[in-house]
């Protein structure tokens, strides 16, 4: 194990430093050190992971019985017995904690909830959770929405019947809990959050205001739990209030604490996230031993405009740090996760000498790059706080310190090496459910559990335990990333359709959808592992950059491209040809009788071929049926089903329709639609035909054939009975595929395309992290001649 860590770390550091050549180092920050952290992974060697997934758990599955399922619930912060076995997490939405078996890491179990109302009000929700020996402690706020009377208190429980032993009154509500290294301590910060739509001099939400919070210390050294006592650490007493003032931390005289974690020694980091500062507490003693601000940062190459533009041209000026969660990289350093909320957050992450107060390190703009460079940035949050770095920790694994930073936003955490404090090493990002906060190192079992705050039951997506381990495992690495120009990150998102160049068989094009402004087109390298997108063409209509939904492309042998066009009515819908450079030279409307009846499911392939008289025949998918009524999607006038494929003669411009017929789940509210149609050759299609159900509900993906040799299609509508409804096969079934990552099974599967050298390719659209986790697979599928 050590060998192959060490070979591991080796060849990280080659790779981190490979890329940190392409892509240049961060800008230097005002206050701080230049950030040594690199954004892609190398583009001239694979990254070596040092984590692979090995489950993600849909906490929806614990709920009890009788709760309905698509109740919210999630999974916030959690905690691991001492035999890394049990792990419990805070269900602040249900109002209850859960258990989780991992004796089987790949197949957590479900082992049933707590609900606090059972301990104390219907209200009382959990903020996090700690377990020494065989009790669990669970901190409670109480507060239900009184500011100015905070409330809340610290519950025990055995872990092994789930029975409360003692419940102790913190005076106050509660955020986070540390335990200390030699298991005698516990430290609670007592935020006594502010109002956030209180005006304060002029400010929504803005501090002062009382009361304000310290923190609470439980000493355990009592045999029973009945007997501990919780002993407040004053953070308004004279003393504390003139460490404080002489730090520099924002409205002193109304302290925040956020997140608490021990030092190796023994001493307590506390975050003050809104006064923009760290506390350093003897919990011994209780008292305040000292404070520093932890600044401000003006650095560039940021994305700070919402506007479906992932354009890292923006700057960030003394904008304040106000650190989330807190974790000791040694003795000497500690290291935060800058996710800001009253007036800051700079979206990294940095390193603290606490003997000066100094940063040391921080990551300027290489977290919200990593973000880019994987296409998970959340434009949605451009204007306010970006990735919003979270959760953080930091631990020890086969003799190597990681460091695991959480992206609130973009839904990843990003691993680093601290073999050198000051000089964190990328080592590799991990895709997470939606919302990750809680961040659990189980170096005991080599595994990583990653808890997640956001649960959608609306859209399907579901709040999860990720669950990690150390390894050489391919699943959950990253099968796509783009590469850097300048130092910044090609932006890309929602791939929604692939083709092939026509002659260099490693190189595949990939159309972002309307989830970005600008309608984009992507050449993919796909000679490497993970494939690497190498370059961005925006489409132009008059010499300015075009908004269109693509769903379908095509990279013309005789230059340029078609695009397929969804509009979200049928009008909108065409079939639009560019130049080499990205300019829109035709554009051909469907039909008139067509489009009347498609609805908001309009075009999602296009695919040509050019027979040996140079005849160029254009053929695209409908994703849905057409129907007497498009607005009510009713009536479909084909038949129970049937969608349409269509032929375009471009030389005659004459169109012509065959039919294809969906299948159907069982599942109330569900449909199948196609979502990409790809050549074989000039008789045999390819199609996508997928449900529009994702993860444990994911039913169907799959890529089936049809043959048009010999069949004659429709003009128009054609005749009652009069389409042809084409003979389907099933070619790939592409949902084990998507179940092997171990994550969320993404919904839509979109992209399908031949490569040059018969290599079939495959994608996953990311829907711009609308509904969904953000993660895109990119598929090998296989070649073509095996599987059609």
């Amino acid at each position: 194990m050590q060998r192959a860590l060490l070979a591991r770390r080796a060849a990280a550091v080659a790779a981190s430093a490979l890329a940190l050549g392409a892509l240049g180092t961060a800008p230097a920050l005002a206050g701080t050190a230049v950030a040594p952290a690199s954004a892609t992974e190398s583009a001239s060697a694979a990254p070596v992971a040092a984590f692979s997934r090995l489950a993600t758990y849909p906490v929806f599955q614990n709920v009890p019985a009788g709760v309905d399922p698509a109740d919210e619930t999630v999974a916030e912060i959690s905690a691991v017995s001492e035999d890394g076995r049990t792990l419990v997490y805070t269900d602040a939405a249900g109002k209850r904690i859960g258990f989780l078996d991992l004796s089987d890491p790949s197949h957590p179990v479900g082992l049933g909830t707590v609900d606090l109302a059972e301990l104390g009000h219907a209200d009382d929700q959990p903020t996090s959770v700690s377990i020494v020996g065989d009790h669990v402690l669970v901190v409670i706020d109480e507060t239900g929405g009184a500011f100015t009377a905070p409330k809340g208190r610290l519950d025990v429980l055995r872990l092994s019947d789930r029975e409360r032993v003692a419940s102790i009154d913190l005076g106050g509500q509660p955020d986070s809990i540390a335990v200390s290294p030699d298991r005698k301590y516990v430290a609670i910060a007592i935020e006594n959050q502010r109002d956030e739509e209180l005006e304060v001099d002029g400010v929504e939400g803005g501090l002062p205001q009382a009361p304000g919070g310290f923190v609470q210390v439980v000493k355990l050294t009592a045999a029973k739990p009945s007997s501990w006592k919780a002993q407040p650490v004053s953070f308004s007493s004279a003393a504390a209030q003139r460490t404080l003032t002489a730090a520099g931390v924002f409205a002193p005289t109304d302290p925040e604490p956020e997140y608490v974690a021990f030092g190796p020694d023994g001493t307590l980091a506390v975050t003050l996230q809104e006064n923009n500062g760290v506390a350093l507490v003897d919990v011994r003693t209780r008292t305040l031993t000292g404070a520093f601000s932890t600044g401000t940062v003006t650095a560039a190459g940021f994305d700070t405009v919402k506007d479906k533009v992932i354009d890292a041209s923006g700057s960030l000026t003394s904008v304040p740090r106000e650190p989330d969660a807190i974790a000791w990289v040694d003795a000497h350093h500690v290291a935060t996760a800058n996710e800001g909320d009253l007036a800051g957050g700079t979206r990294g992450w940095s390193v603290f000498d606490v003997t000066n107060g100094e940063p040391v390190w921080d990551a300027g703009n290489t977290f919200e790059q990593l973000a880019i460079a994987h296409g998970v940035y959340n434009d949605d949050r451009a204007a306010k706080k970006g990735p919003e770095p979270e959760g953080l920790a930091i631990a020890e694994f086969g003799g190597t310190p990681y460091a695991f930073v959480a992206s609130e936003r973009s839904n990843i955490v990003v691993v680093y090496d601290l073999s050198e404090p000051t000089e964190p090493a990328y080592v590799q990002t991990l895709f997470a459910t939606n919302g990750p906060e809680g961040i659990l190192p189980i170096p005991g079992r080599d595994l990583l559990a990653v808890s997640s705050e956001v649960d959608d039951a609306s859209a399907g997506v579901r709040a999860s335990v990720n669950v990690y381990g150390v390894g050489d495992g391919e699943a959950g690495r990253p099968s796509i990333v783009a590469d850097s120009v300048d130092g910044r990150a090609i932006g890309w998102q929602a791939l929604g359709a692939l083709s092939a160049d026509p002659v260099d068989a490693s190189t595949i094009y990939a159309a972002s959808d309307s989830a970005l402004k600008r309608s984009t087109v992507y050449t993919v390298h796909v000679a490497s592992t993970p494939a690497r997108i190498t370059d961005a063409l925006v489409v132009t209509k008059a010499g300015s950059p075009a908004s269109l939904d693509i769903e379908g492309l095509f990279a013309r042998p005789q230059g340029g491209y078609w695009l397929a066009v969804e509009g979200s009515t049928g009008a909108g819908n065409a079939l639009v040809r560019t130049d080499a450079a990205g300019a829109i030279v035709q554009s051909v409307s469907l039909p008139f009788e067509i489009t009347a009846h498609v609805g908001k499911w309009g075009l999602e392939g296009v695919t040509a071929v050019t027979g040996e008289s140079g005849a160029e025949i254009v053929y695209v998918a409908l994703q849905r049926p057409l129907w007497t009524d498009p607005a009510a999607a009713t009536g479909p006038i084909d038949g129970e089903g049937v969608t349409r494929i269509g032929r375009y003669d471009v030389a005659t411009g004459a169109w012509t329709w065959f039919g294809y017929r969906l299948e159907s789940t069982d599942v109330a509210g569900d449909w199948l639609g196609l979502s990409e149609i790809v050549a074989v050759d000039a008789d045999t299609l390819a199609l996508i035909e997928r449900d529009k159900l994702n993860g444990p509900a994911a039913a169907v993906k799959r890529v089936t054939t049809v043959e048009l040799g010999g069949v004659e299609g429709v003009t128009g509508l054609g005749a009652l009975g009069q389409l042809p409804v084409l003979e389907k096969a099933d070619a790939v079934d592409v949902l084990p595929a998507l179940r092997a990552t171990n994550g969320w099974t993404q919904e839509k599967l979109e992209g399908l395309t031949i490569a040059a050298d018969g290599a079939v390719y495959a994608v996953t659209d990311n829907d711009g992290l609308k509904d969904a986790t953000g993660e895109t697979v990119f598929l090998r599928l296989g070649s073509a001649a095996d599987l059609f």
